[in-house]
């Protein structure tokens, strides 16, 4: 049985930002990947109305993920509706028991969007109640008691929302699967005029670029890398568990 990672992402484009370039390096090592945003896509737009975006940007998702070769999981609600409530935890721990994975990669705790932070919360809730039988899914679904280790990947921009650098545990080193990074973030073409319009983007894949080089610059040797910082292991794992490193030493650094 392969092992498996799971991205769980907020909006589609933000694993491809953030998390891509590590999830394409377990796969390298062997890892099955899957990929999961929480929110639809709905409102990353000014032009389409609902039915046409949603149906637009989970194309595009399902091509960025099969781009990665990742199995790619459905979103649960629209943009500004990820709150961490029960419906949604119960559907997306439905959703992480069925995958059983052994790694989640998700967003930083505090970011930018309120959107971002809630689908951190949720991700680590549906880990946690992985093995509870008490705990109702939607649909049902058997628990499982694999251990998982969850990484938080750096907020967007590598900046808390008050404006302050975040320093990760450690980074991967992405380089070599930049070139495939960019091709999934090329997926999201719906996205590219919007940001650019919206939020000053300028460049849809070059902000990434910049980004993923920022990080690399942090790391102190990585031309291109991804941040990560590893979450509490209570009720998830061992405490020396940490499969990331144990899959890429060679590409693996400690902040220093």
């Amino acid at each position: 049985m392969s092992r498996k990672a799971m991205a769980i992402a907020c909006h589609p484009d933000d694993i491809e930002f953030m998390m891509a370039g590590t999830l394409l390096m377990l796969k390298e090592k062997g890892y099955e990947i899957h990929y999961m945003n929480v929110a639809n896509g709905s409102c990353g737009t000014e032009q389409f109305d609902y039915g046409t975006i949603v149906k637009m940007r989970r194309e595009e998702a399902v091509a960025a993920a099969k781009l990665a070769g990742a199995v790619f999981h459905d979103s649960l609600v629209n943009d500004l509706e990820v709150f961490y409530d029960l419906d949604t935890l119960r559907k997306l721990a439905a959703v992480v028991r069925e995958v059983s994975p052994e790694i989640i990669l998700t967003h930083y705790p505090f970011d930018y969007m309120e959107d971002h932070s809630n689908t951190c919360r949720l991700a680590v809730s549906a880990a946690f109640v992985r093995g509870m039988p008490n705990f109702k899914t939607v649909p049902e679904r058997p628990t499982v008691k694999t251990p998982v280790t969850i990484y938080h990947a750096m907020p967007h921009g590598l900046k808390d929302p008050l404006k302050k650098n975040i320093e990760p545990e450690f980074f991967i080193d992405v380089s070599t699967a930049m070139e495939m990074k960019k091709k999934m973030l090329a997926a999201h073409r719906s996205q590219k005029d919007w940001l650019d319009k919206s939020q000053g983007m300028d460049s849809y894949v070059n902000s990434m670029v910049e980004i993923t080089g920022e990080a690399g610059k942090m790391s102190g040797g990585f031309k291109f890398a991804e941040g990560w910082t590893k979450h509490l292991h209570a009720g998830l794992c061992s405490p020396d568990a940490d499969p990331l490193r144990d899959a890429l030493l060679s590409d693996f650094q400690r902040y220093r």
